[in-house]
């Protein structure tokens, strides 16, 4: 005969059983049904002098943001200097974002940690503060063990227990790794995985992902505007585009030439776009991006040290890269 202590244990068990394969039913669920396509700022993170957050200046621009027909937001991404932030800020952040958001706008929510372990937390975090969707970056710190099967475990533990879909996120200036494409095709095939935000800016590699994947509920985005119009016409439906932040109605307007298949007219858009935007990504950066954001009438704030404003010849070559296509 069982003791009480063996009862309440396996009681427990079961529990815990019941309550992950729900989790897992309807993660999976939500991931068969999110469609991603579109176009998504990774926002920026708006602190004040002294480096804390400004939840003030945050607020006016998602009411800019929100008149813009992005197909959504994406919050706490490498734009939104995430690594610098605590994990309530982090939290904090995309809850005030979910708030304010029409409930028809997307948030997906950047949840990625160095370790499996800190990303199912940090997942499970931001699915409760309301995020649609999670975008997990690839674990880098050790990137010399980070192979596919090291990666792969990586992405299907997060995506087995996360509420909401995951969006995988290969960021190679960033992380200095890019996802490897057997890994791709392997978690494609996870029916939580909705997709890949590839900001590699190899067309091949994103042509073949989309090729690799066809029949498969996944979806590839461009992870800059820089290479928008040539992802599109690779098979990618969208973009997570820092320019977006700034040129946010040109970037959708890309989109939207892209998707109605008038190459011509998308051709002239993406030349005036492609100086801008490598401008506020590879050239200079977020602190570029954050006083362009100025220029425009959004609030770019400070940064986050160790990360430091641009220096005055930056600023001039920056403004340079907007005027010169007509956007200053």
């Amino acid at each position: 005969m069982l003791g009480v202590g063996a009862v309440k244990n396996m009681f427990a068990l079961s529990r815990r059983v019941y309550v992950t394969l729900w989790k897992r039913s309807a993660s999976q669920a939500a991931g068969q049904r999110l469609d991603i396509s579109g176009i998504y700022p990774p926002i920026a993170t708006p602190f004040t002098k002294q480096e804390e957050l400004d939840y003030h200046k945050l607020e006016e621009n998602l009411q800019k943001y929100a008149k813009i027909p992005f197909k959504g937001l994406v919050v706490q991404g490498s734009n939104g200097e995430y690594p610098y932030l605590t994990e309530e800020e982090r939290v904090e952040v995309v809850s005030r974002v979910r708030l304010s958001l029409p409930r028809d706008k997307l948030v997906i929510a950047g949840s990625g940690c160095e370790s499996t372990r800190a990303t199912v937390r940090m997942t499970e975090r931001m699915a409760g503060v309301g995020a649609d969707a999670v975008l997990v970056v690839t674990p880098c710190f050790y990137k010399g063990k980070m192979d596919s099967r090291a990666l792969t475990h990586h992405f299907t533990q997060v995506a087995d227990s996360s509420p909401v879909p995951v969006v995988l996120y290969s960021v190679p200036a960033n992380t200095g790794l890019e996802l490897p494409m057997d890994a791709v095709c392997r978690l494609a095939q996870h029916p939580n995985i909705v997709g890949l935000k590839d900001s590699g800016g190899d067309i091949t590699r994103i042509g073949l992902a989309v090729h690799k994947t066809r029949g498969l509920d996944f979806q590839v985005l461009a992870g800059s505007a820089g290479f928008l119009m040539a992802a599109y016409s690779v098979g990618a439906v969208g973009g997570v585009c820092a320019l977006a932040n700034v040129l946010g109605p040109q970037v959708c307007e890309l989109d939207r030439l892209c998707v109605e298949g008038r190459w011509e007219e998308a051709r002239e858009l993406q030349w005036r776009l492609i100086e801008p935007n490598a401008a506020v990504t590879r050239k200079l950066g977020v602190p570029a991006l954050k006083q362009a954001m100025e220029w425009f009438g959004f609030h770019g704030g400070a940064c986050r040290s160790p990360l430091q404003p641009i220096t005055e010849s930056e600023s001039q070559q920056l403004r340079r890269d907007f005027s010169s296509n007509g956007w200053l």
